[in-house]
């Protein structure tokens, strides 16, 4: 383990492998993982689904990594060729490196990513701070971009500080203050005992990015002429879902939005308001 890690310890690390090992194994459809260099660094990626369908690139959010869709891809790569990519700098198998979010970092990550695959143009999903990186590729080179899916997006307004002033105390309290994070996180929603308890595995062992992700200027967000879904709980502690709603409404032309009354920040279930954006 290097000085750079960002995991707590050798031993926590070895853990979310070993996690993220045993639950690809049992990934539930026909897959191919890729190791793609790019210039902020090496990116792993899954690929599901016929490799003649339309491109589908699905990114996940701080603190997790591509086994967020492991039930949402038996539906998605029936009609795609399906890319769950794991983010730069979080606990899954890409680099460790954490580039900056305000420089071009990651519309260069992307635009490598593309390259490689042989992607021209591709529809986007992305969740928490993967909506943000969806964003910032697609207000740079928006001709690559199909459409958005836009997960509890970060980067439209500031998010709510006291979900902060809750986390960070839970935080140092063990798994009964992590267990009580995820409680937060999703709100009204219940979620499978196992799902749960990889969520804390990967808490646990692992050290968050600090910092707050740059909003986008109206400038830029006028720049987006695609179709985009913007999908949010209503009761998301991270961030506010009717001024998100409100403010992009201002700024973009063809916004679809879908509030879900009970929905936290961790949303679940998200396929049946997806798909049929994608396919209309």
């Amino acid at each position: 383990m290097s000085a750079q890690s960002i995991y707590k310890s050798p031993g926590g690390e070895k853990t979310i492998m070993g996690l993220y090992d045993s639950t690809l194994a049992h990934w539930p459809v026909p897959y191919e993982t890729l190791n793609i260099p790019t210039r902020p660094g090496k990116t792993f990626v899954i690929t599901s689904g016929n490799k003649s369908a339309p491109p589908l690139i699905l990114i996940h959010g701080a603190g997790s990594n591509s086994l967020i869709w492991a039930e949402d891809v038996i539906e998605y790569s029936r009609d795609y060729r399906v890319f769950a990519v794991d983010l730069l700098g979080e606990p899954g198998k890409s680099a460790p490196n954490r580039p900056a979010w305000d420089s071009l970092a990651y519309v260069e990550w992307l635009e490598d990513l593309y390259s490689a695959l042989k992607i021209n143009k591709a529809a986007l999903i992305g969740v928490s701070q993967g909506g943000w990186t969806a964003l910032k590729f697609a207000v740079h080179k928006p001709e690559h971009v199909e459409k958005i899916v836009l997960v509890s997006p970060g980067g439209i307004v500031p998010d709510k500080v006291t979900f902060v002033l809750k986390a960070i105390p839970l935080s140092m309290m063990g798994r009964w203050g992590i267990h009580h994070i995820n409680r937060i996180l999703l709100a009204g929603q219940t979620i499978a005992n196992e799902v749960e308890e990889a969520l804390t595995l990967m808490m646990a062992n692992y050290k968050p990015r600090i910092g707050r992700l740059p909003i986008f200027t109206d400038t830029e967000l006028q720049h987006l002429k695609m179709p985009i879904l913007l999908l949010m709980g209503a009761q998301d502690a991270l961030r506010d879902a009717e001024k998100i709603s409100a403010r992009l409404n201002k700024q973009l032309a063809h916004l679809l939005t879908i509030i879900i009354p009970n929905g936290g920040h961790a949303l679940l279930n998200t396929t049946r308001h997806i798909l049929p954006f994608l396919k209309e």
